[in-house]
C-alpha cells in the first residue's frame, strides 16, 4: 500500500509560511507607530528590528535552554553570517527606496520582485522551469500586487526613481538570495537559533546607520511596547516561521506568500486606520489570496511504501 508522507509536510510547510506572512504584515503598523508617535527615523526603526528581535530570541533560547544545542561548528557560523548580512541589507536597501520614491512603490516593487527572482534562480539551478501552477501564481500575485498598490501616494521621476527602483530590486535581491540560501538548512541549526543569531548580526552590523536615531527617540511606554511587539512578532516569531517553512516548501511558493505582508499591511489599515482600499485594491487582496491557493496546489510528490 501506498501512503504520501510529502502532504502532510507540505501543509505544515504552507501554514508556517502563511504565519510568516500574516505576521510580517503587522510590522507596517508597528513601524509606522515608532515613527510617528516615538520619533524614530526608518533606518532606527529596522536597525532596533533587528537587534532587539536577535536579543529577544536569544533571550527565549537561553531561558529554554535550547542554547545548548546550538551548533558551532564552521558551517553554522558561515550560515548565521550569511543571514544576518542578507536581513542589514535587505533592509537598508528597502527604506532607502522607500526615501527616495514612496511606500506603495518600494513595497510593490520589493516584494514582488522576490517570487520572480527565485523562480528564475530556481530555474537556473534546477535546469529546468517551476510547476505550471507555480508560474501561475507568480503571475497572478504580480497582478494582484500592482492593483493593491495602484493609488501610489505620490509620482516621482528622473534619478530619484531610477535609484529608488534599484535600490528595491536590489532588496528583492537580497530577500530572494535569503529564501535559497535558507532553503537547505545547516544539520542541527534550527530555525529559531538562525533567525536568533542572524537578527543580532544584522542588528549589530546597522549600529552606525540606527545608533543615532534610536538614542534621540521618544522612548515612551507605548513606544516601548510597541518595539518590543515589532521585535518579537512580526521579526523572530515571523521568520523563525519562515524558516522553518522553508526546509520543505518550495522556494518560489516561500517567496510568493511574503506577499501577504502588502495584503495583511493593507487590510490593518482598512480595518484600523480607516484606509478605503477601493475595488482595485480588493480585487488586488483577492488575486494574491489566490495566488497563494495556486501556488499551493499538489505538483505531484514522492511517497513512502509501506507493506
Amino acid at each position: 500500500m501506498s501512503i504520501s508522507v510529502t502532504a502532510p509536510a507540505k501543509e505544515r510547510a504552507v501554514g508556517a509560511l502563511i504565519t510568516a506572512g500574516v505576521l510580517w504584515g503587522t510590522g507596517g503598523l508597528a513601524g509606522a507607530f515608532l515613527t510617528a508617535r516615538g520619533n524614530l527615523h526608518p533606518l532606527g526603526v529596522a536597525g532596533c528590528r533587528l537587534l532587539f528581535g536577535g536579543i529577544c530570541a536569544i533571550g527565549y533560547l537561553a531561558v529554554t535552554g535550547q542554547l545548548r544545542v546550538v551548533p558551532r561548528g564552521r558551517a553554522a557560523l558561515v550560515r548565521l553570517l550569511v543571514v544576518g548580512v542578507l536581513l542589514a541589507v535587505f533592509q537598508v536597501s528597502y527604506f532607502a527606496s522607500v526615501a527616495l520614491t514612496s511606500v506603495s512603490v518600494a513595497t510593490m516593487t520589493t516584494i514582488g520582485s522576490v517570487p520572480v527572482f527565485v523562480a528564475v534562480a530556481t530555474t537556473v539551478r534546477d535546469r529546468r522551469l517551476p510547476a505550471v501552477p507555480t508560474l501561475v501564481a507568480v503571475a497572478i500575485a504580480l497582478a494582484g500586487l500592482v492593483l493593491l498598490t495602484s493609488s501610489s501616494d505620490g509620482v516621482v521621476t528622473g534619478g530619484r526613481l531610477v535609484g529608488g527602483l534599484a535600490c528595491a530590486l536590489g532588496a528583492g535581491a537580497g530577500f530572494a538570495v535569503l529564501t535559497l540560501v535558507n532553503g537547505k538548512p545547516v544539520p542541527g541549526l534550527a530555525p529559531l537559533p538562525t533567525i536568533a543569531f542572524g537578527c543580532l548580526t544584522g542588528g549589530i552590523l546597522l549600529l552606525p546607520l540606527s545608533l543615532g536615531t534610536a538614542l534621540s527617540a521618544d522612548w515612551r511606554p507605548e513606544v516601548v511596547a510597541a518595539a518590543l511587539f515589532l521585535a518579537v512578532l512580526p521579526t523572530a516569531v515571523a521568520y523563525a516561521a519562515y524558516f522553518r517553512g522553508l526546509r520543505t516548501a518550495h522556494p518560489v511558493v516561500a517567496a510568493l506568500a511574503a506577499l501577504l505582508e502588502p495584503l495583511v499591511a493593507a487590510l490593518l489599515a482598512a480595518l484600523l486606520l480607516g484606509e478605503r482600499l477601493g475595488l482595485t485594491g480588493w480585487l488586488g487582496a483577492a488575486l494574491l489570496v489566490g495566488a497563494l491557493a495556486v501556488a499551493s496546489l499538489p505538483a505531484g510528490g514522492t511517497t513512502a511504501r509501506r507493506g
